[in-house]
């Protein structure tokens, strides 16, 4: 009777690592989709399915290497499950950097509302008929909030163009509705526009007001981006200001 020649098993490292990859995945989605459709609560899609979804993702990126580096040290007739034990490492590497993008552990200042002018910050109208369920306020925080911009952020500054207000007005319109916003309101002759940015993951809503003003024989622009929810913003609200006017400013070139 011929004995029947078994092949080499798949590492049980690899194997777990590539399970923890599946609820690694399953995990971090489960969050947005669970808030966007209403039904978890923030805290938990945030601070509970993102938080363990990147446990589980740090955990199939380690048990996948050190299951790779015990198949690669068989016999090279033995060595079953690289390709699986490769592809759960790499997942386990990109989901990483999802939950690091909202920063679980905030960064200070806790702070969800930056503008270029903390002076005189522009004023939000349109939009505010938006928020009446929103927790956070459009009233501006005032000097303690203004200092702890200039802390974290001292980048955020106007932007000087060398044209007339009307031209820098369509430019500054045209630039907000290329950045994907909904348009809430434009008003020429108050040099004010307002919009609402709807985030990727979990869709939240950020209002924004640009607002134009005749300055040096040009004109000067002022933006501030406001969260409706969330005391802190993992920095959203002063890369959004950012790539705006990065994006109006490159329009002059």
């Amino acid at each position: 009777m011929e004995h029947e020649v078994r092949k080499p098993s798949i590492s049980w490292l690899v194997l777990l690592g590539a399970g923890f990859a599946v609820a690694s995945t399953l995990l971090l989605l489960a969050g947005p989709v669970g808030y966007r459709f209403g039904i978890l609560p923030l805290r938990v899609a945030l601070q509970i399915l993102l938080r363990w979804g990147a446990y589980a993702a740090i955990a199939a990126a380690v048990l996948s290497l050190a299951g790779l580096i015990v198949t690669l040290i068989r016999p090279r007739g033995a060595r079953r499950g690289i390709l699986l034990g490769a592809a759960s490492l790499l997942v386990g590497v990109v989901l990483i950097g999802i939950p690091g993008r909202f920063r679980l552990v905030p960064p200070q200042p806790p702070i969800h509302d930056l503008t270029t002018d903390t002076q005189e910050p522009p004023e939000y109208e349109a939009v505010v008929a938006l928020r009446v369920n929103a927790p956070n306020s459009t009233i501006y925080g005032g000097k303690e909030i203004a200092s702890q911009q200039r802390d974290a952020y001292p980048d955020l500054q106007p932007l000087i163009l060398s044209v007339p207000p009307p031209l820098a007005f369509d430019r500054a319109l045209a630039t907000a509705r290329e950045r994907g916003w909904d348009v809430v309101a434009a008003d020429a002759a108050a040099g004010r526009i307002e919009a609402t940015d709807t985030t990727f993951w979990f869709g939240f809503k950020d209002d924004v007001v640009i607002r134009e003003r005749p300055a040096d024989g040009g004109s000067r622009v002022d933006v501030r981006s406001l969260s409706r929810v969330g005391r802190g913003d993992a920095g959203t609200n002063a890369e959004r200001i950012r790539a705006y006017l990065d994006a109006l400013e490159r329009r002059q070139q």
